[in-house]
């Protein structure tokens, strides 16, 4: 490996590990198991990055933390996705959160199901985004980031922030309305 891979490698891992590992411990309550995902997903980018660069870095190592975090659940076979996003309690927003949004796993093995559904495809759908709106819509809701503190992390502007977050939303509403129908309103 050249010394400029090594060091481009080492540059992403010091800058992505801590949001990195945040995103996963919001979706994995065994923190050995959020370690464990962290590992792998970084072998993965440096055994990837060897063969070819990769330009987007930080999108590749969310997705691909996605998919460890799935094939964990699948392995498992039961999903505990009770800690998928806290309830997100602003002083002047009071708009529920995610969590507030998901069936509650207590209600039995049909909202277990239904949770797991939505989770993915809600997934699915923000794989869909430009990666700069996913990345401001996963800042502000999952990770509970404000926009000022998204802005002083990426160098954006507010505005800026704001008005990609809002097109990923509504590309959420409109992709996720059909399942939002069959769950939701039932």
């Amino acid at each position: 490996m050249a010394a400029g891979q090594k060091e481009r490698i080492g540059l992403a891992v010091q800058q992505e590990r801590r949001r990195l590992l945040s995103f996963i411990r919001n979706r994995i309550p065994d923190e050995a198991d959020a370690e464990d995902i962290l590992q792998d997903v970084f072998y993965q980018f440096s055994e990837s990055f060897m063969i070819q660069p990769i330009e987007q870095v930080s999108a590749w190592l969310f997705r691909a933390a996605r998919n460890r975090i799935t094939d964990l659940f699948r392995k498992k076979k039961s999903i505990p996705f009770s800690r998928i996003s806290p309830a997100r309690q602003d002083d002047e927003d009071d708009a529920p959160g995610i969590q507030d949004l998901l069936p509650d796993p207590a209600d039995g093995p049909e909202a277990v199901y239904a949770r797991k559904i939505i989770i993915q495809e809600l997934m699915d759908a923000l794989d869909e985004l430009p990666s700069e709106q996913r990345e401001a819509f996963v800042m502000n809701e999952l990770e509970d980031r404000s926009f000022k503190e998204m802005a002083e992390i990426t160098g954006e502007g507010v505005n800026t922030l704001i008005s990609r977050k809002r097109y990923a939303v509504l590309h959420l509403r409109q992709r996720l309305n059909e399942l939002y129908t069959e769950f939701l309103t039932r």
